[in-house]
Formats: C-alpha cells, structure tokens, sequence
C-alpha cells in the first residue's frame, strides 16, 4: 500500500469506513493494517498504548471481511476501536494504571461497553494506557516507564485518565476510542487534544463497575462518529442498575434561530481561565448568536466548599483502597497519589459524610442553574494542555482539581456533555469547548456539536506524521 494511500485509510472516520466496506472500495483487513502501521510508527514518542494484539486485530479483520462480502455485516464491522485499560475484558490486563496492582492481574468479566463494541462487530485491537486509578487528569503513572504524550506537542500531555485514548485518536490510530470519566476524563483530554469527547448522561451507556458520576464515552474525531459510537454504546444491560430506559440517541433536528444559551466563563472556584481560551469560547458563543440563538451569561454556581467537599470524599475512597494493599504494593504506588490520599487517614465519619453530600448539592445547583437555558456553553479547562511529566497544572496533591471546575459538575448532575475543539492557542495547542445539555438530551448535545463544527473556522491538519526533534 503506498503511503499516501495509507494515510487515507488510517485518518477515514467510522461513518467513512463503513461507506467503503459497503462499496467494497475499502477492506477492514487494509484498514486494520493501516492503523497498526501508524500505531507502529508513533507509539515510540506517545505511549498511547499499553497491550496491542495485531494477529488478534488482523484475523477479526478477515472475519469482519467476509460479513461484508456475504452481506451480513454489524453496525460497527471491521471498525477499529481501542479500550480504556480500565475496560474489562475477560483476561486482559486489568492493573488500572497502577504498579501497585498484581503484575498478572486480569479481568473475569466484561464491561458492557466492551461487550457492545464486539456485538457489533468493532474490532477491539489495543487497551490505552491511564494515570493510577484513573485518578489524575494526565497521562503519569506508576505503571509505565513514559506519560502519554500529546501528538500536536510531545512535550505535552494528552491530558487524563483516558490519556492514551486521546492520544491514539489524535495521532490516527483508528477513528474511536473509549475511555471513561468522573470528573471530566474524557472531555479534558478531548479537549487539550483537539477531539470530540462526549460524557453522556449518567446510566445512558451502562457500565460495571459503577459508581457516581461514572461514565463511559466516545473519544473521536467528528460528532458523527462519536454518535456512532454512542447509538452502539447505549444498549441495556442489567448489571448496572442505574441504566436508563432505552432512547435515540441520534442527533435531533436543531433549529439554531431562537435557542437559548447560557455562557460560563467563571466557575467559582479553580483556576482562573486563560485569556486565549476564553477568547475561543465567547468566538463560539458569538457564532452561534450570529446564527440566531440567544446568548446569555450564566453565573458561578460551583462552590469552594462542594469542590473541597467531594475531594474529601473521594481522597477518602481511594485511601481506603490503598491502605488495604500490602506495604510492598503501596509503596509502588505513584508518589503523588499517595500524598494526596494521606490526610484521608486522619478524617473522621462526620467529615466524610459532609464530603459525600456535596455531591448532591453539587447536583441540585447544576441541574436548576441550567434549567434556564437549552444549552450551556463553558471552556472544558481553564488553560491548554501544559508538560507530561506533571500530574496536574499545579502539580500540587493538596490542590489537585484546580482544573476541573468547569468539567466536574455534569458528572454530579448526571447530565451530557460535549467537548469539541473551539481554536488554538499562538503556540498551536488546541481549545477545547464544552457543550451542557438538560438530562437526558444527549442527542440534543451532539446535535448543537455538530452545529458548531459546520460554523467554526477551517480546522488544522491532523498530527498524524511524527513529530519534529
């Protein structure tokens, strides 16, 4: 295959690549060697990937090959996707970013995204690399010798947990990618990377295991693969109770002229928000006025006490997991995990308690804050991505979320969320916008993210070539 022509292939979003295996112009078996060739030709500088099967990857491409010859091809077939390393899938790898767990730990089970991506013939052929616990909104971990790096800038971090997700999707390792996220680990690094992350409404795609605020979602580079990927995702499946009812998630015809919008550009709390990334997100807001909606300034309704609040509470959780390791493994836990969760040692049940509430105070004041509105517009993050070798922005465990006041409250509410690219900084790093729906109006979220995409300015290339010395 000639290069030119590789790259065609690799870069092909889902929607693409179905077209032409329907056509016959395109072979899932050329497609899955494309994308393991770009995989091989990037992962020395990005470490997107932690476990990769190419002889697996290739005979699920024959397979997916002759479904389409005979006619009987599934939603996804032959399209490439990679897995969280948090994703379980029945004996894989499952060390949750942590050189602290058993290095032959494995899954016994599969996760419900997991299971419909191969029910619709998906082609899982690598799991992506994530901080410890999935609890740093970076790429650092215990586990692996190098961060995930951003392909628009290696010095950079894709951002986290679903770092490698995000790195794969940028650098052209096939067009989806699913991570998972708590407090916005999916949209921040969709965000610093230029991609489309959807957090869809809480119980939407069913997970296990569960808990609040967690989701799965999307990593892609379009809206439409990214409801593709959601229509595939968004299945029953009993072992999580707090599955919704089954409803379309297909983008809903959206007349812009009269839409409501509210625009948040302070939080409340965490840093303060960069000047070029505000500068894209009100560019965003005044398209869409310009387009005949209806802007208006939404204020804080994020308090230091909810953020503090749920940063007990989960510091708390994760001591209690890590207290319970042996004194060998937890030592083998990543430095900055380990003093962050420190002062949860000391915390009594009264403030734990008080901790956990805020959650649902968190919850009450995002839901009737946008109530007003159809749609809320905000950054993901107060700044663009800054250096991989750092946990955070401020590389401080005693202020670790600092950055996720803008993503933080839709995971408490439960309700869908966007991130899509909105420009880029005079360093050419990417900004990413936040689009909030009401609950449950998932495919009203990615109905006005593909609005914008149409009303943005051109996009740049993608970083698919490696980057420069």
């Amino acid at each position: 295959m000639s290069s030119e022509r590789s790259t065609a292939v690799f870069g092909l979003g889902a929607a693409e690549l179905i077209a032409a295996y329907r056509s016959g112009e395109l072979s899932p078996v050329e497609v899955m060697g494309a994308v393991l060739s770009q995989a091989g030709k990037r992962e020395g500088e990005l470490h997107a990937l932690c476990a990769m099967d190419a002889e697996g990857a290739l005979a699920a491409a024959r397979a997916s090959e002759a479904r389409w010859r005979a006619g009987t091809a599934l939603a996804l077939d032959g399209v490439p996707v990679t897995l969280k390393e948090n994703i379980a899938v029945p004996g894989a790898s499952y060390r949750l970013g942590t050189a602290a767990t058993a290095d032959d730990a494995t899954a016994d089970f599969e996760a419900p995204p997991a299971a419909r991506l191969r029910e619709a013939g998906a082609i899982a052929w690598a799991r992506t690399t994530m901080p410890d616990y999935g609890m740093l909104s970076s790429g650092l971990s215990s586990l692996y010798a190098e961060p995930a790096r951003n392909p628009w800038n290696v010095v950079m971090t894709p951002g986290g947990s679903s770092a490698g997700a995000a790195a794969a999707g940028a650098a052209g390792y096939g067009p989806l990618h699913l991570g998972t996220d708590i407090g916005g680990s999916i949209r921040l690094p969709a965000g610093w990377c230029g991609l489309v992350g959807f957090k869809p409404s809480h119980g939407r795609v069913p997970i296990k295991p569960g808990y609040a605020g967690r989701v799965a979602g999307p990593l892609t580079r379009t809206v439409e693969d990214a409801a593709l990927m959601l229509a595939v995702l968004a299945q029953p499946d009993a072992r999580d109770p707090t599955q919704l009812p089954p409803g379309s998630v297909t983008p809903r015809p959206l007349e812009l002229h009269g839409l409501r919008i509210g625009l948040m550009l302070d939080a409340g709390w965490g840093d303060a928000v960069q000047p070029e990334v505000e500068a894209a997100v009100v560019a965003a807001a005044r398209a869409f006025e310009q387009a005949g909606a209806i802007v208006e300034p939404l204020a804080p309704f994020t308090t230091r006490e909810m953020a503090d609040g749920i940063d007990r509470f989960w510091r708390m959780r994760s001591w209690l997991d890590i207290s319970a390791l042996a004194p060998e493994q937890r030592a083998k836990v990543l430095p900055y995990i380990l003093g962050w969760v420190a002062p949860a040692a000391g915390y009594d049940g009264g403030t734990v308690f008080r901790g956990y509430s805020q959650m649902q105070a968190l919850r009450e004041a995002a839901n009737a804050a946008c109530e007003p509105f159809d749609f809320v517009l905000s950054p993901v993050a107060p700044m663009p991505a800054y250096p991989a070798h750092l946990a955070s922005p401020l590389h401080d465990p005693a202020r670790p979320f600092e950055h996720i006041a803008f993503t933080l409250p839709y995971n408490m509410s439960e309700q869908p969320a966007l991130s899509i690219n909105a420009g880029f900084t005079s360093s050419g790093l990417p900004i990413g916008l936040q689009i909030i729906g009401r609950r449950f109006d998932d495919a009203g979220v990615l109905a006005l993210g593909a609005a914008w995409e149409r009303l943005r300015s051109e996009q740049r290339p993608w970083p698919f070539r490696e980057s420069p010395p």
